[in-house]
């Protein structure tokens, strides 16, 4: 079982940066493929970014691609989103979630994903 627990949301103006943190226990970190999705009210969860266990290729999602970076620290047992240029359309819950399954790395499915934290809420005002 793993446990993952977000930190970092919170109220910001347009144009502005969030970094968003998910620590993760239970199971050895550097065997995780790791994502962030987001989802505002009324609609379907969306997928902004995902990180492969190793660290390598970066996948992001249309609305994320250019803004947001994703990062891990397997020594810390952490992965972040850094979310720069933000704009009222980036409101949402967003969600760290993991997988051991090595078909599911960079997945962009959140079905691919079997872990999942219980979210922190970003808002950007306009």
């Amino acid at each position: 079982q793993v446990q993952l627990v977000e930190s970092g949301g919170g109220l910001v103006q347009a144009g502005g940066s969030l970094r968003l943190s998910c620590a993760a226990s239970g199971r050895s970190f550097s065997t995780l493929n790791m994502g962030w999705f987001r989802q505002a009210p009324g609609e379907e969860r969306e997928f902004a970014a995902a990180i492969p266990w190793s660290g390598g290729t970066t996948y992001y999602g249309s609305s994320a691609q250019g803004r947001f970076t994703i990062s891990r620290d397997n020594a810390k047992n952490t992965v972040s989103l850094q979310m720069n240029s933000l704009k009222p359309e980036d409101t949402a819950v967003y969600y760290c979630a993991a997988t051991p399954r090595s078909s599911s790395s960079g997945s962009s499915d959140p079905n691919d994903y079997d872990f999942w934290g219980q979210g922190t809420q970003v808002t950007v005002s306009s």
